[in-house]
């Protein structure tokens, strides 16, 4: 049997954030994103936990698209996941929370308990955090379905609230009356001066057996769908990827709706730590370090007469002048000025640019890939310049193309080269043409980053005219 304090973190990892765009966009969105610190809030997520008594190694849960990335930002702080769960669609968090207690409970953990965690969440205590998770662990090895809520510090309209009965559950915390969904602005108000409501963070602590128990009786479809997904369930590289068709039996539906508003195992603690789910880019400006006029700046800003304001450049000098209470947000292909009271709307401008097909709405000039990045520069009809970068010893995939030639300058570093089995070194200076139809990899057997100007030419350039033959990273052919 598990130890009684062992404790593994299930990190979610879905979500786009549309309200955080231009930043924050679904091909990579806020929880691999620097928000609030040096590190990204997923790389966050998981520091914090650093001396939780029988910590163990955190399970993700992921979409299919986000694999790389997740796997990648745990290399950079020299985590090894228990495993990397890959979603081939979003379920919202009650499948996921499913999968992650039979993951568990397969392993012969059952009695072991899990730490649901949002992976796009800010928490500015961490010691208080820990704490807080260390006095729920008694109720949830008793059994109960422990989650956190946030004691509130202003009429909030944009959280879920849990309302806490006035008893005890006999271990110290406090049963769950009900949950209320995003209230009036008269209901907060009314809920702040109650004094017995929370805001719902999202943040579970259970045995896996019982939370699977509790999904058998109140959401058994769901159960049973999630079960078949990861009896199902193959492994690719360092991912577990969930049986497809299975899966999107499961509901869409989030773990409060599917069991917390109906169980009667739900206790509540109070978090009282700096919590946030950096919704929006006014909280953000909340959280952020502020000057004596209230600004928050991040990045190549100059302003003058500026007051209560965030401003944040990615690449270009943004420079404000007579500025109150906005958000201007710039990155190198979108710029975003908003009232700082107006931020939630930017989910709707979101889906306005999806509706129109737009770029902009899915990703950034620069792509992520699991052998590096390539950034799109100027392209005309026929033609396009990107600038690739492969990390050392990576390679990309054998491929060919029907439809396009390309033309690479490497300016940093060796690459090898393969042309319809040919090799060739081409190092700083040099070039080679890899005409249509010819079989090519690209890979970097040096040390140091490989850097490359590549000019496509042709009467079509998607991304999906790309025929694979080998890949080291278990990609399938367009």
């Amino acid at each position: 049997m598990a130890s009684p304090t062992t404790v593994i973190p299930v990190v979610l990892c879905g979500g786009i954030g549309t309200r955080l765009w231009p930043l924050s966009r679904s091909a990579y969105p806020k929880q691999f994103l620097s928000l609030a610190g040096r590190r990204t809030l997923l790389q966050q997520t998981i520091l914090r936990l650093a001396g939780l008594p029988g910590l163990q190694s955190p399970l993700l849960v992921c979409n299919d698209a986000h694999r790389f990335i997740a796997a990648e930002q745990m290399r950079a702080i020299d985590v090894k996941p228990a495993a990397i769960l890959l979603e081939p669609v979003g379920r919202n968090t009650a499948p996921a929370t499913a999968v992650a207690s039979l993951q568990a409970m397969g392993a012969g953990q059952e009695n072991t308990l899990l730490l649901v965690l949002a992976a796009d969440h800010a928490i500015a205590h961490a010691e208080a955090f820990r704490a807080t998770i260390g006095q729920a662990v008694p109720a949830a090895l008793g059994g109960r379905l422990v989650t956190f809520g946030v004691t509130p510090t202003a009429p909030e309209t944009g959280y879920g609230y849990i309302e806490a009965d006035p008893q005890t559950d006999g271990f110290g915390l406090r049963p769950i009356r009900r949950f209320v969904e995003k209230p009036s602005r008269e209901r907060a108000e009314a809920f702040l001066a109650h004094g017995d409501f929370r805001w719902n963070s999202g943040i579970f602590l259970f045995r896996a057996s019982v939370m699977a128990k509790e999904l058998e009786r109140c959401a058994p479809d769901l159960l049973h769908a999630a079960r078949a997904s990861l009896q199902q369930a193959h492994g690719d590289l360092d991912f577990l990827r969930l049986e497809a068709e299975a899966f999107r039996r499961c509901p869409t539906v989030s773990i409060d709706v599917a069991v917390m508003e109906h169980t009667r195992l739900g206790s509540v603690a109070s978090l009282a730590a700096g919590w946030s789910d950096v919704g929006n880019w006014s909280t953000l400006w909340q959280q952020g370090d502020h000057d004596e006029q209230g600004n928050t700046v991040c990045g190549r800003v100059l302003h003058e007469n500026v007051r209560n304001c965030y401003l944040r450049s990615e690449h270009r000098l943004v420079v404000g002048l007579g500025l109150e209470d906005l958000v201007v947000v710039e990155t190198n292909d979108a710029v975003l000025v908003a009232r700082r009271d107006r931020t939630q709307a930017v989910k709707q401008v979101v889906e306005r640019l999806q509706v129109a097909g737009a770029r902009e709405a899915q990703a950034h000039q620069r792509i992520y890939r699991p052998w590096g990045h390539y950034d799109t520069g100027v392209e005309g009809e026929r033609w396009q310049v990107k600038k690739i970068h492969v990390k050392p010893g990576c390679a990309l995939s054998l491929q060919m193309h029907h439809h396009r030639s390309e033309h690479w300058v490497v300016v940093q570093g060796t690459a090898s080269v393969e042309k319809d089995g040919d090799p060739l070194l081409v190092s700083e200076n040099q070039s080679v043409y890899v005409p249509l139809g010819c079989r090519h990899r690209l890979s970097n057997p040096g040390r140091i980053p490989l850097e490359l100007i590549e000019v496509q030419s042709g009467p079509y350039l998607g991304e999906d005219d790309i025929v694979r033959f080998e890949d080291q990273y278990g990609r399938a052919a367009h």
